[in-house]
C-alpha cells in the first residue's frame, strides 16, 4: 500500500525525510517490523510538518524498544484490534531463558548430566542467535539449526543435542516465551541400526591369551563378558559387592569420564549371578586388589541427593602402574585405551568395549537362555530389548528348537 498525497511541497517534503511514516485516510500512520510481522498502526493525527516530526519520534522510540526487547504493544496502541494477539508473548532473549532454564533442569539430574545438557543447549543457542528474541522464532529457524548441526557432527551427537533443545523449547512455550511447535520441530535424524558384534570364541581366547599381558586385564575381560555388564559399571566394581559364597555381584553404581559415580542406567540397583568363568575371574580381581585402600565415594542421584559410601576398588590401575600417585579407579576412557591396546595385540577385528555386552547376549540366547533370565541379568525392564536388537542369535525357527518344544509337550502330557 503506497503513501497517499498530501498538499503542500513542504509537508511532502518532510514526509520524504522519514522512513516508515505513511499516510492513510487523511491521517498519519507509522509502520514497523515486530516479531517478523509488519505492523501498521494510525496514529489518528493530521498530516503537518510538526505532527510527522512527531510520528518520526515516537517510531525510533518504538524501534528501540523493539530492540532492547521492552516493547509493550498494547501500551502504545491500546484501541488496536492487533493490541491482544501481538502482546500473547513475551520478549526475552533466547540467552536470559537459558539461564533461568538450566538450574530449574538441573535440579532432577545429576552434576556429571548438567554438563553434558549445558553443553548442548550452549551450541544451540548460539547457532540460534543468544540475542533473538524467543517471541520470534519460527520452525524454519529450527529447521535451520538442523542443518547446521549435522554439518559437522555425527547423527547421534545431533540428535542429543536436539532433544536437550527440545526440552528447553518446551519450556518456553508451556511459558508463553515462544510460539507453539518450536520444540516440534527438532526432528531427529534417523540412525541406521547397527547390529551387534560379539566375540567369537577364538577372538575371545586371542584376547586372553595373546592381547593380555597381565592377569588383571585377562579377569576383567573374562568379567565382562561372563556378564554383560557396562564398562562404566565394570570400572565402578568394589571388592565389597563381590559374594564369592553366593557367586553373585551386586551392581550399584557407574562412574563416568569425568571420575564421578552416578546409578547404573536404568536407575535401579540389580545383582548380577555369576557364572563358573566370572567367579574365578573376580578372585583373581580382589587378589590384585587387596592391596588397595579403601576409598570414600559420593554416588550421585541427581545434583542434590547422593549417597556416600567407603569401598575398595576392584579393578584399579594401581595394579600396574608406574606413577606413585594414579587414580584408583577406572573410567570408560582410560578403559577404552586399555582395551584397544588388547585388541591390537591379540590381531582380532577392533571393536567398542560396549561389544563384550553384546557378546554375553549373544552368547546366552544361542545357548537357549531364558529371556526373562537374561534381561534382568543385564539390567532391562524386560526382554522387549532383547527381542528386537538379538533376534538373529536366538534361531527361533530352526528345527532343534520345533523338536525341543514337542519333547517337552510329551513330556508335560504324562504328567
Amino acid at each position: 500500500m503506497g503513501r497517499e498525497r498530501t498538499p503542500g511541497s513542504g509537508v511532502e517534503a518532510e514526509l520524504a525525510k522519514h522512513k516508515g511514516i505513511e499516510v492513510h485516510g487523511g491521517n498519519l500512520r507509522i509502520a514497523f517490523m515486530w516479531r517478523r510481522i509488519r505492523c501498521r498502526e494510525s496514529l489518528g493525527l493530521p498530516v503537518t510538518k510538526a505532527n510527522i516530526k512527531h510520528a518520526a519520534l515516537l517510531r525510533a522510540a518504538i524501534l528501540h524498544e523493539i530492540r532492547t526487547g521492552k516493547f509493550d504493544y498494547a501500551r502504545h496502541f491500546p484501541n488496536s484490534k492487533h493490541a491482544g494477539n501481538y502482546s500473547s508473548a513475551k520478549d526475552e532473549r533466547l540467552e536470559a531463558l537459558l539461564e533461568r532454564y538450566k538450574p530449574i533442569k538441573a535440579v532432577d539430574i545429576t552434576p556429571m548430566t548438567e554438563d553434558r545438557y549445558g553443553y548442548a543447549l550452549d551450541i544451540c543457542t548460539e547457532l540460534v542467535g543468544k540475542d533473538r528474541l524467543a517471541g520470534i522464532l519460527l520452525p524454519e529457524d529450527i529447521q535451520t539449526l538442523r542443518i547446521q548441526l549435522i554439518e559437522t557432527r555425527a547423527p547421534s551427537t545431533t540428535n542429543h543435542y536436539l532433544a536437550t533443545f527440545a526440552g528447553f523449547l518446551t519450556w518456553c512455550e508451556s511459558n508463553g516465551y515462544c510460539k507453539a511447535g518450536l520444540a516440534a520441530a527438532c526432528t531427529r535424524f534417523a540412525m541406521s541400526d547397527k547390529d551387534p558384534d560379539p566375540l567369537t570364541r577364538t577372538e575371545f581366547e586371542l584376547l586372553l591369551n595373546k592381547g593380555c599381558l597381565h592377569p588383571q586385564d585377562k579377569a576383567a575381560i573374562t568379567l565382562a563378558v561372563y556378564t554383560g555388564i557396562r564398562p562404566g559399571e565394570l570400572c565402578a566394581l568394589a571388592i565389597e559387592d563381590v559374594d564369592l559364597h553366593a557367586g553373585t555381584i551386586a551392581i550399584t553404581r557407574s562412574i563416568t569420564a569425568a571420575k564421578t559415580f552416578k546409578v547404573p542406567k536404568t536407575g535401579k540397583p540389580r545383582t548380577v549371578m555369576l557364572m563358573p568363568p566370572a567367579i574365578e575371574a573376580c578372585r583373581v580381581l580382589i587378589t590384585y586388589a587387596e592391596e588397595t585402600s579403601q576409598q570414600t565415594i559420593r554416588i550421585y542421584h541427581n545434583r542434590h541427593e547422593w549417597q556416600e559410601t567407603v569401598v575398595t576398588p576392584l579393578l584399579t590401575p594401581s595394579t600396574q602402574a608406574r606413577k606413585k600417585w594414579i587414580n584408583p579407579w577406572f573410567v570408560p576412557t582410560s578403559w577404552n585405551t586399555k582395551w584397544a591396546n588388547i585388541q591390537r595385540r591379540s590381531g582380532i577385528r577392533p571393536r567398542r568395549p560396549y561389544q563384550t555386552r553384546h557378546t554375553y547376549a549373544c552368547w546366552c540366547l544361542t545357548a537357549r537362555g531364558n529371556l526373562a533370565f537374561v534381561a534382568k541379568q543385564m539390567g532391562h525392564k524386560d526382554f522387549t530389548m532383547l527381542v528386537e536388537v538379538y533376534a538373529k542369535w536366538m534361531d527361533d525357527e530352526s528345527p532343534s528348537e520345533l523338536q525341543r518344544i514337542w519333547h517337552n509337550i510329551q513330556a508335560s502330557g504324562r504328567d
